[in-house]
C-alpha cells in the first residue's frame, strides 16, 4: 500500500511510521511526506529517510481551495491509497474529502467521541476525567467525528498537567498509530457504516 503523509509541526508519529516501516512491521510504502508548514521538522525526518517532501504553505496561495487542490494533485501523482494525518492543523475542507479517492485517517488525543477538537488534553483536564488516552479514527466531514479504528486509554493522575497528560498520551499514539496503519495495509480493517471490524492476527 503506498502512504503519504500530512503533518504540520515536529513529526514525532510521522517518526514512529518510518521506525516500524525500517523494521518491516509496516507492510507498506511512504512515498511522500507534505506539510503546511515549510518548518516543520516532519520534513526534515522525512527528507533525513529518504522520503520524498513537499511544502504547501498557506501563503503561496490565494485561498484554500487552490491549496487543497495542489496537495490532491500531489497525491494523485504519488499513487496514494492511504493519506494518513499526524499532527496536520488545518481541518480538510468537505471538497477535498469528496475528492480523495483514497481513506484518510487520523490519530486525535482524546478518546472520541470526548473532547475533539483543539487542546483535547486541557479539555480532558478540565472536565476532570480519570482516564484519558488517543484514537484513530477515520476522517469524515466533521471534526474527529469519524468512525473509530483503534483507542488506548491512559490513566490521568492528580498531579498532572497538560504537559504530563500529553506526553503519557503521546508514547500511546506512537504503540496505535503504526498499527492500525499496518491493519489498513493488510486488509484487516474493514468499515461498516460507523463501525469498524477489525481482523485481528489468527
Amino acid at each position: 500500500m503506498r502512504i503519504a503523509v500530512l503533518a504540520s509541526g515536529r513529526g514525532s508519529n510521522l517518526q514512529s511510521l518510518i521506525t516500524h516501516w525500517r523494521r518491516g512491521t509496516l507492510k507498506a510504502d511512504i512515498v511522500g511526506v507534505g506539510s503546511d508548514n515549510i518548518k516543520a521538522m516532519a520534513l526534515e525526518i522525512a527528507d533525513q529517510a529518504g522520503i520524498p517532501t513537499r511544502a504547501f504553505p498557506m501563503e503561496s496561495y490565494e485561498s484554500k481551495k487552490d491549496q487543497e487542490t495542489d496537495i490532491l494533485n500531489w497525491l494523485e501523482e504519488l499513487g496514494v491509497e492511504l493519506l494518513v494525518l499526524a499532527g496536520y492543523m488545518r481541518i480538510l475542507s468537505k471538497d477535498f474529502i469528496r475528492r480523495a479517492e483514497y481513506p484518510i485517517i487520523n490519530i486525535h488525543p482524546s478518546l472520541l467521541p470526548s473532547f475533539p477538537g483543539l487542546n483535547a488534553q486541557k479539555q480532558a483536564l478540565d472536565y476532570g476525567v480519570k482516564v484519558s488516552g488517543c484514537t484513530v479514527h477515520f476522517v469524515d466531514e466533521g471534526v474527529d467525528s469519524g468512525p473509530i479504528i483503534l483507542q488506548q486509554a491512559v490513566p490521568v493522575y492528580e498531579e498532572d498537567d497538560v504537559k504530563s497528560l500529553s506526553l503519557r498520551i503521546l508514547k500511546v499514539e506512537h504503540q496505535i498509530y503504526p498499527e492500525a496503519v499496518r491493519l489498513i495495509a493488510e486488509g484487516r480493517v474493514k468499515r461498516q457504516g460507523r463501525r469498524v471490524i477489525i481482523f485481528r492476527d489468527s
